[in-house]
């Protein structure tokens, strides 16, 4: 579900260096890396979303509770890998 979630917002990647047709195309079946600016993008872009009341009117959504429990997972997992 959270693959899918994300992947729905994939088109506001457009000059992210291929990270948008990465995540496009993942299947979740094996890990990716990715450098500290691709996490930076995916945090953007799923704040950017989560912040557009025309795509998730009510913060009670499935779809909304369930980018936002991935960008927290996500925000925390950069800080103990990319902190200095």
């Amino acid at each position: 579900m959270e693959l899918e979630e994300l992947q729905r917002h994939v088109w506001q990647m457009a000059e992210s260096f291929d990270l948008d047709r990465l995540i496009a195309n993942y299947q979740g079946k094996r890990p990716i890396g990715l450098y500290s600016w691709d996490v930076e993008c995916l945090l953007d872009v799923m704040g950017g979303a989560l912040n557009d009341w025309e795509e998730y009117p009510s913060q009670e959504s499935e779809g909304y509770l369930t980018l936002l429990n991935l960008k927290l997972r996500l925000q925390g997992e950069y800080e103990i890998t990319f902190s200095n």
